[in-house]
Formats: structure tokens, C-alpha cells, sequence
């Protein structure tokens, strides 16, 4: 595990062997410390860590990285100073219990700390990244490779220039593989994160107009996803969707093997014969080489066979067994987004309001026309589309136009889909506006029976997962 010692090496360059206070893993969040945690004290616009130390410390933190003064009179080392070797460790000999490590920029100090612990470890670096499906490919991915390997990946969406060092700090001698999703917001941020992970394996899941908004175009995005292939070496294996036109060309952009997945047989690995089962998974034949395999998982929606696709072509490029992979497929404990539950009146409440993109959207519109009862879909904004923002709104509402019996928006954007659903022919009596998410509320509470499937979908930055919370509760 991590040690004082290789954290003050990182920093320093100077290697004090009696440092050996074990890190269990890093943190930004005080109330998420736990003991033997490095809490990194982090500048914010709306909050500053450094104003949590205490309280870090308070729940067991080892360590405090920090780059300002923190409130309290704590011990410090402060590691700005051009230390020799003797002088640092008689420092260190005095040092006792819980201390501050001040340096000049935490930030830079956590991926230079990360940066050096990963090259200590002999572990193989699958990188996952795309505007739509990372997370529940890295699940997947990382359920298929544990049938044989110990396997690393990241925490919920600790995918950026913070949350991939924080996750590379819990890197242990024991592990042999870490699937690492990767975000993206602007050019050059992956081509970062590939310079302190190191991937052998990159796979791009598609190029959709998610945080177009930041990124500019779609040709500016796949640029950006890109970086994630380049940065592989030779002996590497980039995995491609080769149904995505933006992706499919990438295969020159890069010097590693070339693996494509896909649901034609132009692909490496494809399916077909996809029979969604609703919310009982999905049953598809799965094709390699001359190989043809019928598999049936519990994944959600004809959308998912991509995510069972990416999981399998990464087992494959790692040596494993079909049977290895069948049992990771088959994992029950793969972490999916969409939660279902029960309202009040007895609706399925199928909560995927993690996040939205236009195409996630359509996936979980596509997954409600599977599903048996009245259908309610209660769309939220999308946000950071940019320039395709009335596109992407448009298409959801001619999508869902098609499967819906009854549509309930929630915001100004949203006012987009109920627009373009209604031209599309959805019947104006079917439609509700609303502003908030305690209006859309309102207005389910007094709508829905025990026969109703209802979808709840919309952007983080809408907070849609409290309609599910509030109508399951009954409140």
C-alpha cells in the first residue's frame, strides 16, 4: 500500500525510509475519510477543503495535503522547503500522530503523487472512455476481469483530473489489472489522465454531443476521446465501436492492435438476435472468429448488448476464458445506473436520472417501449449540449412521441421535447409542462395507478432523482 515514504519521494525526490505510515486510499470530501486516509484539501468555488482538515482528522485521517492555512493550530510539514535528506528525516523523527504536508498547488501534488505511485505497480491499465456508457462498462468490464484477475476501477464518476489519482492511490502490489473510466470536457484533459495512468487497453464507447457545450463540435469531441488510443503503446490493444462513424476511423489514429466490436460482422466481436426481456436483462448470439455463442444477461435494454460487447472484447484481449467471461457477464453485482422501484400507487418507477445525454435518452425511451402498462416518461433539461441543444432536445421529443402514453417535462429545455413530441403527433391532452421537479410531483402523485411504467430521466443538474424519491415515499 501507499506510504509516507513514497508520497514525500513523489514530492520531494527524497526517499525516507522510516516514513512508513500506511495511506488507505485518498479523499477530497471530509465526511467520506476514512481512517488512514490522505484527505486532500482542495480549493473550491463554492467550498474550500482546507476548511475540513480538522474534521478529517477528527474521522482518522493520517495525512492532510494541503496549500493554505488551515484553521487550527495542526502540525505541519512543510514540504516547499528545499530539504536535504538528513534534515527532513530528524523533521520527520519529531513529527507525531495526524500532520499537514503543505506544498504549493494540492492538486498537482495528488497527480504527481499518483502519477509516481502507478509506475511502482505492475499492473495493466484498461482505459474506458466516450460520451455515453463508461460507467457501466467499467462495471461490466471490471466484474469480467475479477473471474481471474484482481482488478482496480474508479469509485462512482471519479473520472477526472482529481477523482483517476485519487482512485490510482488505492493501487495495491496485489493488483493486476484497473479499469479507469476517463471523462472529458476539453481537449488535452485525456491525454493528461494517459500520462499518469499509463493505459495498455483503451476503449471508446462512442461520440455523442454531451458537454459539447465545453467542447466545442463533435469532430472536437472525438478529437478529445482520441487521445485515449494515441496514447497507447504498441503491444497495446485499442477497442473500437465500429458501428459509430465517429469512431470506426480511429483505428489509423493509433499505433496499438486494433480490436472493433459491433453488430455487423465487419466487427471483430458482434452481436445479433437481441431480444430484450424488459427489466428481466436482455438475450442476444454473440459472434467471434468462427465462434457463435447465445447468451442471455441482466442488462437492461437493446442498448446494453454495446456494454456486454466492450466487457467481452476486453476479456478477450486480456487472455480469458469464455467461461470467465460468461460468469462476469452474468455477475449480479455489476452497479447499474437505472434503478427500479415502486411508487405510492404501485407504478414502476424506472429511475435513470443519473445522468442524460440525446442518446441516453433515446436508450431509456427505446427500454420503455419493451415494457408492458401505461407509459409515462417525465423528461428533464440536458445540459451542456452547446450547439446541438434544440437538435438533441428534438430528437428525444419524436422519440418520444412514438412510445409514450403520456410525457411530463421539467424545465425550459424540456419545453423543447414536449414542442417537438407534440409536432411529431403526440396529443397536446397528453403533454405536461412543468418548471420544477416539485410541479412534476404534483402533478404524478395525481395521475399515476398501479399500471403505470414511468421513466424519470433528465440531467444531474436537474436533481430528477428526488420525483422517484418523493413518489416512492408517498410524500
Amino acid at each position: 500500500m501507499l506510504r509516507l515514504e513514497d508520497i514525500l519521494e513523489a514530492v520531494t525526490g527524497l526517499r525516507i525510509e522510516q516514513a512508513n505510515t500506511v495511506i488507505t486510499e485518498g479523499a477530497i470530501d471530509s465526511r467520506q475519510v476514512i481512517p488512514g486516509a490522505l484527505f486532500v484539501a482542495l480549493p473550491g468555488e463554492r467550498t474550500d477543503g482546507h476548511q475540513y482538515v480538522l474534521q478529517a482528522f477528527e474521522r482518522g485521517a493520517s495525512l492532510a495535503l494541503i496549500q493554505q492555512e488551515v484553521p487550527g493550530n495542526l502540525p505541519l510539514l512543510d514540504l516547499r522547503v528545499a530539504w536535504k535528506h538528513v534534515e527532513l528525516a530528524n523533521r520527520l523523527a519529531e513529527m507525531e500522530g495526524q500532520f499537514c504536508l503543505r506544498v504549493d498547488d494540492s492538486l498537482k501534488a495528488l497527480q504527481q503523487i499518483a502519477r509516481f505511485w502507478r509506475r511502482k505497480m505492475a499492473v495493466d491499465v484498461i482505459g474506458i472512455t466516450g460520451s455515453v456508457g463508461k460507467s457501466t462498462s467499467k462495471e461490466l468490464a471490471a466484474e469480467v476481469l475479477n473471474q481471474r484477475y484482481s482488478t482496480l476501477k474508479n469509485k462512482g464518476n471519479l473520472n477526472n483530473e482529481i477523482g483517476l489519482p485519487l482512485t490510482l492511490l488505492s493501487l495495491t502490489p496485489g493488483h493486476q489489472k484497473a479499469v479507469l473510466e476517463m471523462g472529458f470536457y476539453v481537449p488535452g484533459e485525456i491525454a493528461f489522465l494517459c500520462e499518469i495512468a499509463r493505459p495498455l487497453v483503451g476503449v471508446i464507447t462512442n461520440i455523442g454531443t454531451v458537454h459539447a457545450e465545453r467542447a466545442g463540435t463533435q469532430e472536437q469531441i472525438a478529437r478529445g476521446k482520441a487521445e485515449l488510443i494515441q496514447a497507447l503503446p504498441e503491444e497495446g490493444f485499442a477497442i473500437l465501436n465500429n458501428d459509430d462513424p465517429w469512431v470506426r476511423p480511429m483505428a489509423e489514429q493509433t499505433v496499438a492492435h486494433v480490436f472493433t466490436y459491433g453488430m455487423t460482422e465487419e466487427a471483430h466481436l458482434w452481436a445479433d438476435s437481441v431480444e430484450g426481456l424488459g427489466l428481466e436483462g436482455i438475450r442476444f448470439r454473440l459472434h467471434y472468429r468462427d465462434e457463435v455463442l447465445y447468451l442471455r444477461v441482466h442488462l437492461i435494454g437493446h442498448h446494453s448488448v454495446q456494454t456486454a460487447l466492450r466487457a467481452t472484447a476486453i476479456g478477450l484481449v486480456n487472455g480469458l476464458t469464455w467461461q470467465e467471461i460468461i460468469a462476469g457477464l452474468r455477475s449480479l453485482s455489476t452497479q447499474l445506473r437505472l434503478i427500479s422501484a415502486r411508487s405510492e400507487q404501485g407504478a414502476l418507477l424506472l429511475d435513470d436520472s443519473y445522468n442524460a445525454s440525446p442518446e441516453s435518452m433515446l436508450s431509456a425511451l427505446n427500454l420503455l417501449d419493451e415494457l408492458n402498462g401505461r407509459k409515462v416518461a417525465v423528461l428533464g433539461d440536458m445540459l451542456e449540449l452547446g450547439q446541438y441543444e434544440w437538435k438533441g432536445h428534438e430528437m428525444v421529443g419524436i422519440r418520444a412521441s412514438e412510445v409514450v402514453d403520456a410525457l411530463v417535462t421539467v424545465g425550459e429545455r424540456g419545453r423543447m421535447i414536449a414542442a417537438a413530441a407534440c409536432r411529431a403527433g403526440l396529443p397536446a391532452s397528453v403533454i405536461t409542462e412543468t418548471q420544477t421537479v416539485e410541479e412534476a410531483i404534483e402533478w404524478l402523485q395525481g395521475y399515476l395507478t398501479a399500471d403505470d411504467v414511468v421513466l424519470v430521466k433528465g440531467s444531474r443538474g436537474m436533481h430528477m432523482e428526488r420525483i422517484t424519491a418523493a413518489l416512492e415515499a408517498g410524500q
